[in-house]
């Protein structure tokens, strides 16, 4: 296992680059921000006067989490508050790190003090319970600041202790105009970047690779190289180049991790706002990431009955249906499944009314006494309960008009259940309002 990355003082200027290191570099890395002021994207954190540039010119700063998506510059505005505040920087990568190297790392800051160690953890997430404990002590006296990076929501993945002692700040993907910009620098950049190679292209291009990479700068940077590379000195970078890494572009979705939470969120809410473009929309971007159709259509399956309910009761046995149908039918033909079951609920007319009824039972079956059950509709099955008079009194339904009684089924009537009037429930509103009429004219006959 390889050492954590543990740098000097930074001096005033960032350090030169051995000339061999640089040339074997990637251009995501030769080109990385050495001040808070070449971050670009994320003026919500970095414009002037904003929480974090003064936390860090008045180098006053405590423990720091930035959580963002792949390429959105945590790594950057660490290694920039670094420089700027002049302090040792030690790397530690949490996949490959263990709580010995962490060991090693506490106690060599405990040795330097005056030194002002930043201790950056890239995909913090990644460390065990154990591990984001052992920091707490060290981070706590203020041996050492942390920076950690994650691309995991840290609410979810962060120990409380441990993120209640840090500033969290979220990094988000950056706008495509953004990236064009690095690349154009890049291109041009004759120390760092590709100038010294004098390939060219035109702004269009550059707008269609950032647009291509998804605000992920880091990505866009390497694509360029390989594009670049790809081409004699002197040329220019066409859409035929740009075409073939179109075509080989990936969707960023990572399964069980914040972009799966996030884009199932996005679906249900489109289904569920009955807006059948956005629902389209977002079921592909779920297969295109791999996403287990089992797994949507478990999904849909729920929507029918929480957002569609008695307003279409074909929703449910429809969903039901897809379900299964993704069992045995299997990718890529299931996919015509889903998009069958998505039209359809994303289309349908909603009520929410079996999940508020669900949900005032449970409150009041929580909040008032327990109702008993009354003896006419108890269970007369078997010697003993007929001799004490179970179910004496029971009116059979079938015998009246409608199936109507008057009988009461609760000791203490409750309204539980409120029909809502969109598509078929509006049936069923009409047939309650009618059937409490005819309720309320045998009741008085029952007394």
């Amino acid at each position: 296992m390889s050492a954590p990355d543990q740098s000097d003082l930074f001096a005033e200027e960032a350090p030169p680059r051995a000339a061999g290191k640089a040339a074997h570099q990637p251009l995501a890395a030769r080109m990385r921000p050495r001040l808070l002021s070449e971050v670009v994207g994320q003026d919500q954190l970095l414009q002037p006067g904003s929480l974090l540039p003064r936390l860090v010119a008045q180098n006053r700063f405590g423990s720091l989490i930035f959580y963002g998506p792949p390429g959105s510059g945590k790594t950057s505005i660490a290694e920039a508050i670094a420089h700027e505040t002049k302090s040792r920087f030690v790397r530690v990568n949490a996949v490959m790190s263990n709580v010995a190297e962490l060991r090693e790392v506490l106690a060599a800051a405990r040795r330097r003090p005056e030194a002002g160690t930043i201790l950056f953890i890239d995909e913090l997430h990644r460390f065990n319970k154990s591990q984001q404990d052992l920091l707490l002590p060290d981070v706590e006296e203020g041996t050492v600041r942390l920076i950690g990076a994650t691309t995991h929501n840290p609410g979810f993945y962060v120990n409380p202790p441990l993120l209640s002692r840090s500033h969290l700040f979220r990094l988000e993907p950056l706008a495509p105009a953004a990236v064009a910009g690095v690349l154009r620098a890049a291109l041009a950049d004759r120390e760092r970047g590709l100038g010294a190679r004098g390939v060219t292209a035109d702004d269009r291009l550059l707008a269609d690779l950032a647009q291509l990479c998804d605000g992920d700068l880091r990505r866009a940077l390497n694509a360029l190289e390989v594009l670049v590379l790809g081409l004699p000195e002197g040329a220019a970078l066409t859409p035929a180049e740009l075409e073939i890494f179109a075509r080989e572009r990936r969707i960023r979705y990572d399964a069980d991790e914040d972009e799966h939470y996030d884009t199932i969120s996005a679906f249900i809410k489109s289904c569920r706002g009955s807006d059948p473009d956005a629902a389209m929309y977002w079921l592909a971007k779920m297969l295109a990431g791999g996403e287990d159709p089992r797994f949507i259509a478990r999904r849909l399956v729920i929507l029918a009955s929480e957002d569609v309910g008695l307003a279409d009761p074909q929703a449910l046995p429809l969903a039901v249906a897809a379900h299964h149908a993704c069992d045995f039918i299997g990718l890529p033909e299931a996919e015509l499944t889903l998009a069958h079951a998505t039209l359809y609920i994303a289309t349908a007319p909603k009520s929410n009314s079996a999940t508020l009824a669900l949900g005032e039972a449970h409150r009041v079956l929580k909040e008032l006494p327990v109702q008993t059950i009354p003896s006419a509709l108890r269970s007369k099955s078997g010697q003993a309960n007929k001799r004490i008079g179970q179910g004496k009194g029971y009116e059979y339904s079938h015998d009246f008009p409608e199936n109507i009684s008057g009988q009461d089924y609760l000791e203490k009537p409750l309204a539980i259940y409120t029909p809502k009037t969109a598509g078929w429930e509006a049936k069923i509103a009409e047939r309650l309002a009618r059937w409490k009429e005819l309720k309320a004219k045998l009741q008085p006959k029952q007394a």
